[in-house]
This record gives C-alpha cells, sequence and structure tokens, in this order.
C-alpha cells in the first residue's frame, strides 16, 4: 500500500545489524524468539523508535532497550535511532537473550 501523495510514511525503517541478522539465521532458534525480534521490528518501524516500555541511555538518547517477549520474558533488544542520517532509519543493533 503506498502512502497518499504528499505525507510522510509513518514509520521509520528498521534494519537489522549483522549481529541481529546472524542471530535469525541459526537454525536453532527458537520460533518464539523468532517472532518476538520480527515482531520488535514492527513496533519499531510503526513508533519511530518510541517503543512503550523502551528505555533510553542518559548518555546517548538515541539508543533505546525494549523488552522481548511478555515482560522481557525472552531477553532484550537494543536499536539506535539514526533520525539524522540520510535516510532517517533505525538500526536494531543487539539482543540479549536469556
Amino acid at each position: 500500500m503506498s502512502e497518499p501523495y504528499g505525507e510522510e510514511p509513518a514509520g521509520l525503517p528498521c534494519v537489522l545489524s549483522e549481529e541481529v541478522t546472524e542471530l535469525l539465521m541459526d537454525k536453532s532458534l527458537s520460533g518464539a524468539v523468532f517472532g518476538a525480534i520480527v515482531a520488535a521490528t514492527v513496533v519499531i518501524n510503526e513508533t519511530r523508535g518510541e517503543v512503550q516500555g523502551s528505555t533510553a541511555s542518559a548518555k546517548w538518547p538515541q539508543q533505546r532497550r525494549m523488552p522481548l517477549g511478555a515482560d522481557g520474558s525472552l531477553g532484550i533488544a537494543e536499536y539506535v535511532i539514526a533520525a539524522d542520517a540520510d535516510p532517517p532509519h533505525i538500526v536494531l543493533t543487539r539482543v540479549q537473550l536469556y
């Protein structure tokens, strides 16, 4: 579906770091973790990185952490909002699993 003429797209593209890409390609990764990571990218995109429940670094406010799974039961996803980049985007940099 295309955006109406003259309107800015709602979200920001969420791209994966090499580390996260390798994790997603690991055949031993559980379906629950795979699904949680994919769901995280969708939420990050739709909210332009302002995910409810995420925390920003005091030193680097563009760096965020969000829980994976119900109440963070699977781990934490870290991402960086590159709003000043051309084009603006978000990078899912790392996933820490429990």
